[in-house]
């Protein structure tokens, strides 16, 4: 028997020292881990693509979030770096991750017409019922701040032309309530109404989209409005 437990003592005493390189290993990996992720990050804010990959071959995690809850393809869009965005997306970013203030790639680069950003979130999942803060989607914010060719591309992606958000309020609302009654804001109430925007919904106190605009004296989205049936 003694024999037999000498017999064992190498293979134990191997398994030993495995688990103990193991031990040393793991903590070393995940520290790499985490400067990686932090230069995945400072990279996409900063709009360097090449130094986006390196860290990405470097191990990253694409959906590491910092203090606010932002992952590195947020960031990129933030600052409407391109092509940092584009490697993080053609790399898997989703880009329907949410931060803390309820923000996404998609739905920022939506909200702040960030045409080629937005058209890249479309092409890769872009979740079109996704809502920010208020409740709303990314077409309504992108009528409020006159973002005429944003509004068209959702509009055409297929985003609800009727959502109503928290206050009670369409895109076509917002772009009325909000808006300057420029020939933006003219063009996106056109665009939505086109799209099949109820010129009657009204907003949470029962008042129109025409009466808004009359209110405001925007006579040319009250006049659009005339011609897509709006009465009252």
């Amino acid at each position: 028997m003694r024999i037999h437990r000498c017999r064992d003592w190498p293979a134990k005493l191997g398994r030993l020292l495995l688990l103990c390189l193991l031990a040393l290993l793991l903590p070393a990996c995940s520290a790499a881990a985490g400067p990686a992720d932090a230069r995945l990050r400072e990279a996409a804010d900063r709009g360097d693509a090449d130094a986006v990959r390196l860290a990405l071959n470097a191990g990253a995690d694409l959906e590491a979030r910092d203090a606010q809850g932002r992952t590195a393809v947020l960031l990129a869009t933030h600052g409407n770096h391109v092509e940092a965005a584009r490697a993080l997306i053609e790399a898997g970013a989703d880009v329907n991750a949410k931060d803390a203030l309820q923000d996404s790639a998609y739905l920022y680069a939506g909200a702040r017409g960030l045409n080629e950003i937005l058209a890249l979130t479309l092409a890769h999942g872009a979740d079109l019922q996704s809502t920010n803060r208020y409740g709303g989607t990314a077409l309504i914010p992108a009528a409020e701040r006159g973002h005429v060719d944003a509004v068209r591309t959702l509009l055409r992606a297929g985003v609800a032309v009727d959502h109503v958000n928290r206050l009670h309020w369409t895109a076509l609302l917002e772009a009325i309530l909000l808006g300057d009654g420029g020939p933006r804001h003219v063009q996106i109430v056109q665009l939505l109404l086109e799209a099949g925007a109820d010129p009657h919904l009204a907003d949470g106190d029962g008042t129109t989209p025409l009466a808004h605009a009359r209110q405001r004296g925007y006579t040319a989205i009250e006049a659009v409005l005339r011609q897509h049936g709006a009465t009252h």
